[in-house]
Parts: structure tokens; sequence; C-alpha cells
């Protein structure tokens, strides 16, 4: 039986990997870029682009696929910057919807990632093994409707 890119993306975040190379790795072959060289570029978005309390890399991840479907390689194509925005736009409202508010680490894990203190708690309590993954799916599903 064939995995879905979500299945695939949650083994890839179970198995060690961070949120937003879990979700832009599944779709690096699409667009013809190296799956190593996918999960450096989104290295340092995972944790709340690299624990400073900011957008989940889920999302992060997401947006990077947005852009590499719909963004501009030519200054003037303002049309397809356009079109990545509106989707980007898109993709962030639903994002919201299922996760009932703001796409920052802090918002949807309960833990400001970027205080020590609040970092041992959430790896405690083992928050990110418990929420991320369906950060994670909700991320890889609705881009693949947008992409």
């Amino acid at each position: 039986m064939t995995r879905s890119r979500a299945d695939e993306a949650e083994a890839l975040f179970r198995g060690g990997f961070s949120c937003s190379q879990a979700v832009l790795a599944v779709f690096a072959k699409d667009f013809g870029l190296d799956r190593d060289i996918a999960m450096k570029i989104a290295q340092g978005f995972g944790g709340g682009i690299s624990h400073t309390d900011n957008i989940c890399g889920a999302v992060s991840g997401a947006v990077m696929v947005i852009g590499l479907r719909y963004g501009r390689t030519k200054a003037e194509d303002l049309a397809a910057k356009e079109r990545t925005y509106a989707a980007v736009r898109k993709f962030l409202q639903q994002f919201k919807e299922r996760n009932n508010g703001e796409p920052g680490c802090t918002r949807l894990l309960g833990y400001n990632l970027s205080d020590p203190v609040q970092f041992a708690a959430a790896k405690e309590q083992k928050v990110v093994q418990e929420r991320c993954p369906v950060f994670v799916r909700d991320a890889v599903e609705l881009v693949e409707k947008l992409v």
C-alpha cells in the first residue's frame, strides 16, 4: 500500500526531522528539487524558526512549497507574485481554521519555545511529539489541494 504524502511527512517528522523539513521534503521531487537540498533549505524554519517564537515550521514548509509552485523568477512577473501571495493567504486561512487561531508555535503549542523553561516543559510534556504531527499533516493536506 502506498503511503500518502501526509503519512510520509509525519513519518519524517517522527523520525527526527523538523516539521518544515518534513513538509518541504515530500513535495521536493515534484519541483525537481533534490530531497537533501530541500532538507537543508528547510532546516532553520523548524521549531518556530529555530525556536525564536515565530511561525510554525509546518506552515513555513508549506509556504516554500507554494512558492515553488507559483513563485516568480522574473521581477516583472507580477501575476506570479500575486498568485503566490493569494495561495499563501488561502493556505494560512485554512490552516488557522483547522487549528483554532494564529500559526505561531507558541499559540499552537501553548509553550514559547524561545524560553528555555517553557521549552523544557514542552519537552517534558511531550507536546511537540503529540501536537506537531497534526500540524505537519494539516500543512501537507492543505498544500496538496492548493498546488
